[in-house]
């Protein structure tokens, strides 16, 4: 093999890990996010299906999930609380 060839893989090999090793960090908190609001979506629903008899309810759509995915427990008290006081 020609040695441009060899170095044109090993070049291209080198950006490759560095673009991966870039994107992981954000990919990774993506992730994450994505996971806490499915995760909260399961909690909203859990809390609809226990508390629904005494008329306190939540709806499930992107922005519940949203604030449950970025503030975690306190946010869908906080949901809660703002249903309750509107």
């Amino acid at each position: 093999m020609n040695a441009l060839i060899i170095t044109a893989y090993i070049v291209g090999t080198i950006l490759l890990y560095i673009t991966i090793w870039m994107l992981y960090k954000p990919l990774k908190k993506l992730l994450v996010f994505a996971f806490n609001c499915i995760i909260s979506c399961g909690l909203i629903w859990l809390i609809n299906i226990s508390l629904g008899w005494a008329g306190i309810t939540l709806g499930i759509n992107i922005v519940t999930a949203t604030v449950g995915g970025l503030l975690g427990v306190p946010g869908i008290i906080l949901m809660l609380s703002l249903g309750a006081i509107v």
